[in-house]
């Protein structure tokens, strides 16, 4: 690596959600909390609509990411508005994902098993969703999952506090 370029954090926090979709830009707003709480050397933090295969670059060189994201409260079970799940990326959940089909839905087992792929990375991954229940057009959090921002900002400052 030439000695001009600063070294990759070993951190990287990726917030992905439509910030204009109501419930969907908890992750965006999750971010915007934590930009400037921890030295930019050691956490760097993307806001992204959504997961891309170029997202695996940005994945290699790092120990531990964070994905971001809401979910709809109708497609997790026994879930309510407002709930924070938290859930390690296994690796067998990576490697069942192949490489070889390309769809416009990437998911964060597919853009670690491409990191893999591609630059042999296997960093420790977490994603951590808020249920949401308002997915409509507007910049408000519903009522809930505004409730429920300082917690996931609060959870997401442990595990980079952790990994520091």
């Amino acid at each position: 690596m030439p000695p001009n370029h600063p070294p990759t954090p070993g951190i990287l926090v990726v917030a992905y959600g439509n910030p204009l979709r109501c419930d969907d830009g908890i992750g965006w707003r999750a971010a915007d909390a934590l930009e400037g709480k921890f030295p930019a050397a050691q956490v760097e933090i993307l806001r992204l609509h959504q997961l891309t295969p170029e997202i695996a670059d940005a994945v290699r060189n790092r120990d531990l990411v964070l994905f971001i994201d809401a979910a709809c409260v109708d497609d997790v079970e026994n879930s309510h508005a407002g709930e924070i799940r938290v859930r390690e990326v296994q690796n067998e959940e990576v490697h069942k994902h192949g490489t070889g089909q390309f769809s416009h839905a990437y998911s964060p087992p597919k853009v670690l098993d491409l990191a893999r792929e591609l630059y042999q990375a296997d960093p420790k991954a977490f994603v951590i969703a808020v249920a949401g229940e308002n997915f409509g057009h507007g910049e408000s959090l519903s009522a809930a999952v505004g409730n429920a921002l300082p917690e996931l900002v609060v959870r997401i400052e442990k595990f980079v506090k952790a990994a520091i």
